[in-house]
């Protein structure tokens, strides 16, 4: 595991932490300056091309000109240049495209939100447009357009890894509504699971469905809603991590995720930290193939 330090006096802390968890020589810290912690969104995205990895550097402009955004922007490639993300070639693409954006089932289909990818402040809003871009530079042969809007708090205009993700190419998990105390919003996710529950796979049959509980209302300390959700889990080899709000039902989402994922072991990680930031797990993270990132 690879970890970007923005700043260098971060780096004793980190190996610190690092030392307590164990296995500390799986682990480096790397001097990698950025904006924020997100690393999902700016981060490299893999593709694989006769058997070998290419790796693509989108355009990020903090989520539509919100915060800033130059040292993000710049993050993939200067980690490439210093050699930290080995000898697979990087491709520069100047449309705005975001990893927490898009979630695939790695055999040609995408997920993803129209507020996010079609919204003025990303890209030209032309769908068409979109979807040749992501099947010219992902392979991507289907995108699924979900309609719903984002949780609460949420300042990404809908990320689908907040609300939809395949746990498979035959089976979507998402974020259901019961918990939460706002009935705008119940009824926001009930309809985009009635609406994941129309879509179908490439072979014509409907998605199984696995709807997760809420984590309910969490807050900041002013008072602002944040966006908690349980699809922002984590898929690593052959494990699962599991974000924990510290909620009544943090333990029943786990129970459920082990029925979807029985060859998986799943960890349940603490997330409040994160999510006072207004991002969780998934958010924070960005897994590489096998290989790409040298010994």
């Amino acid at each position: 595991m690879t970890v970007p330090t923005c700043n260098f006096t971060h780096t004793p802390l980190i190996e610190t932490l690092i030392q307590h968890a164990g296995n500390p020589d799986r682990v480096r810290c790397i001097p990698a300056p950025a904006n924020d912690i997100w690393f999902r969104d700016y981060g490299p995205l893999t593709v694989i091309e006769k058997g070998a990895p290419i790796l693509l550097d989108f355009s990020f402009n903090g989520w539509g000109g919100k915060y800033p955004h130059e040292d993000d922007d710049q993050a993939t490639r200067r980690l490439w240049q210093a050699g930290f993300l080995g000898q697979a070639p990087l491709e520069s693409h100047s449309w705005n495209l975001e990893g927490g954006s898009i979630d695939g089932d790695g055999d040609g289909s995408l997920l993803t939100t129209r507020q996010c990818l079609l919204h003025p402040n990303r890209n030209h809003p032309d769908r068409t447009a979109v979807e040749a871009a992501l099947a010219l530079t992902l392979g991507i042969h289907r995108v699924l357009w979900l309609e719903a809007g984002g949780i609460p708090g949420d300042d990404t205009d809908g990320h689908i890894d907040t609300l939809a993700r395949f746990a498979s190419p035959t089976t979507l998990i998402y974020q259901g509504g019961a918990g939460f105390p706002d009935a705008a919003l119940r009824g926001q996710l009930t309809r985009m699971g009635e609406q994941l529950a129309r879509l179908r796979r490439a072979d014509g049959h409907p998605y199984d469905l696995v709807e997760l509980p809420s984590p309910g209302l969490l807050t900041d300390r002013s008072g602002r809603w944040l966006p908690a959700t349980y699809a922002n889990f984590l898929i690593i080899n052959d494990a699962v991590l599991v974000p924990q709000y510290g909620s009544a039902a943090d333990s029943k989402v786990c129970r459920m995720l082990e029925a979807v994922f029985p060859d998986r072991i799943l960890y349940p990680v603490d997330a409040r930290p994160l999510i006072q930031q207004y991002g969780s797990i998934h958010c924070a993270t960005l897994q590489l193939p096998r290989g790409v990132v040298p010994a």
